[in-house]
């Protein structure tokens, strides 16, 4: 057997998020990157404090939560969703004051690859072609980051 076969590689992860996720994927040839140019695509973009808190809000209302990518240095999440937010210039400017951004058409979204450890890992790795909406996503996030309901945090013990 060819163990190399096995290997995770740029190429083979590239692979799987193309087969198996329906991502459409590219790699950098440089650096080694994976991308996902949005558009067939949508990301969420929010500070990992506001992401967790838009996760645990997710999963408690039932809902599947679909790929999210921690930017480990930036404390950073991106969600992956369908591109379905409404270009608005209010929303735009909420969304900024909470530090949250929806990735523009055309823009790019860099996925976890075995060449980039320590910048990027997946908090929940895609299985499927699943996304949510991006626009749940963002109500969500306005929710959890007090502009609207959303229930309190959850405490941690120490």
């Amino acid at each position: 057997m060819n163990d190399t076969a096995f290997a995770d590689t740029p190429v083979s992860r590239c692979t799987y998020y193309r087969r198996t996720c329906g991502l459409p994927a590219g790699i950098e040839p440089e650096a080694g990157r994976i991308v996902v140019t949005a558009g067939f695509v949508g990301g969420v973009t929010m500070p990992a404090t506001l992401g967790r808190r838009v996760r645990d809000e997710m999963l408690f209302q039932g809902g599947a939560l679909g790929p999210v990518v921690d930017h480990v240095r930036s404390r950073r999440w991106t969600f992956l969703c369908r591109p379905d937010v409404e270009e608005d210039a209010d929303l735009r400017l909420r969304l900024l004051r909470l530090d949250v951004s929806v990735v523009a058409r055309g823009g790019e979204i860099v996925l976890p690859s075995p060449t980039d450890t320590g910048f990027r890992r997946w908090v929940n790795p895609p299985r499927d072609t699943f996304r949510p909406s991006g626009a749940r996503i963002v109500a969500l996030a306005l929710a959890c980051a007090g502009v609207s309901r959303c229930r309190p945090p959850r405490r941690t013990s120490r």
